[in-house]
Order: C-alpha cells, then sequence, then structure tokens
C-alpha cells in the first residue's frame, strides 16, 4: 500500500522576519518544499496573522519591530499551541533558553544555511504532527485518510488518483477555508511543475464526479468564484444536498 507520511504532507507556515531579503530567500526555500507561506515583517503583524490563519507552523525571528519575537511567542503559546522556530542574531545560551522557555521548538541562530532551516522545519512538523497519526479526515459521509492514502464515500472505497488525492487531502485538512488553483497545483504538482491553472478544475471535475450524490449541485467540493476551491465543512446527507 502506498502510504503518506505525515512529514511530506504539505503544510501552511507563517514567517515573520523583518529582513525583507531573509524573508524572500526563505519564502523561496518552503514553497520549493511545497509549503504554502505566508510572510509578515513585524511582530504586531505576526500574531494577528497567526490569529486569522491558524498556521501549521511559525518561522519567527527575534528581533522584529513593533512586537519583537520573545513576545509574540509569549502571546501565541497563550492562545493555542502551533510549532515555532525562532531565529535570532543572538547567540548567548540565556537567550536560547528564554526562547526555549516561552515554548519554541527549536532555535536557530543567524547566520544559517536555509536548507538548514528546511531541514528543521520537516524534523518539527514531523514531531509536532506525529500525534495526529491515524487521523481521519471526516466531513458528512466523506472520510479521507492522509496515512493509508484511501478516500471513502458511505464506507465505500473511492479510486482517486494521486493528484486528485492530494487536492483533496489539502483541501480537507482545513474544511471551509478556499484555496486558489495556485495553491492547489502546488500541493499536487510541485512547486516547480509547470501546469496550467485550469488543470485543477479539470482534477475537481472528476473528482465531483466521485464524491458527490449529484455532481452539477456539489455539496462537498464548494466553487469560490473568483477564488477557487473549498471542502464544505458541514454536509447535511439527503437527496436535498
Amino acid at each position: 500500500m502506498n502510504l503518506v507520511h505525515i512529514e511530506a504532507m504539505p503544510a501552511r507556515i507563517l514567517v515573520a522576519e523583518d529582513d525583507l531579503k531573509q524573508a524572500e530567500l526563505i519564502r523561496r526555500y518552503l514553497e520549493r518544499e511545497g509549503h504554502l507561506t505566508v510572510v509578515v515583517h513585524d511582530g504586531r503583524a505576526a500574531i494577528d496573522e497567526a490569529r486569522r490563519r491558524s498556521p501549521d507552523l511559525l518561522v519567527l525571528d527575534v528581533m522584529m519591530p513593533k512586537v519583537d519575537g520573545l513576545d509574540v511567542c509569549r502571546v501565541l503559546r497563550a492562545d493555542g499551541d502551533v510549532p515555532i522556530i525562532m531565529l535570532t542574531a543572538r547567540s548567548t545560551e540565556d537567550d536560547l533558553l528564554l526562547g526555549l522557555d516561552l515554548g519554541a521548538d527549536d532555535y536557530l541562530t543567524k547566520p544559517y544555511n536555509p536548507r538548514e532551516l528546511v531541514a528543521r522545519v520537516r524534523t518539527v512538523l514531523r514531531r509536532t504532527r506525529s500525534k495526529a497519526e491515524g487521523e481521519v479526515y471526516r466531513v458528512g459521509e466523506l472520510e479521507i485518510d492522509p496515512i493509508r492514502h484511501e478516500v471513502r464515500l458511505a464506507g465505500r472505497l473511492l479510486d482517486v488518483t494521486p493528484a486528485e488525492f492530494k487536492i483533496l487531502a489539502c483541501l480537507a485538512a482545513s474544511p471551509g477555508r478556499a484555496f486558489s488553483r495556485q495553491q492547489l497545483l502546488e500541493h499536487a504538482f510541485g512547486f516547480d511543475h509547470y501546469v496550467f491553472d485550469r488543470t485543477i478544475d479539470v482534477h475537481v471535475m472528476n473528482l465531483r464526479k466521485k464524491v458527490e450524490p449529484l455532481p452539477g449541485t456539489p455539496a462537498y467540493l464548494k466553487t469560490v468564484y473568483g477564488v477557487g476551491y473549498k471542502l464544505a465543512d458541514k454536509v447535511v446527507t439527503s437527496d436535498a444536498s
């Protein structure tokens, strides 16, 4: 059976870095890994964006304007348990321990190799996602199992292609959230795969034939006009749906 490794699943990553060139470099490296990456440049924006988007991981610079990274970490740790990798030019043991005491999952000292950051991201995601192993996404009668790489509808196993599964798993991980075609392309085909946005439309059309009771009036795979697609967060399974 073809299993999906937890650490290989794309993640939503928020990067908070006030150095514009460094932030862009981080974004490019993370997107090449297939992650959806949002960049902000001050601590206040980092808090607001983290609360709005609920990222899977935060890459957080310590020395930022408005609110520094340590205070951002303190605030977000009070809100929840988003994994945090801290970046800093400070290299003393006290600074490192303070960041970890505040709840950072890892700590990287500048200057660093972006490949090392990507490796740290991979490790933290693997560690934090391992506790979710075996989790199955369920919406109505639709079930998506990322570990077994299976899709079921009302208990019946569906035959979906690898690309269709990646698109569906991406949508199912954040039901109700709208994804653009470009975001779904990056999940399904990778950062460097040059295909047209309309390829997603074809895959969604085929998925609807497989998962929708009435493909012409989809209950699960919803079109978000002007944006892309989302998976409904609630489905009423009846003839009227």
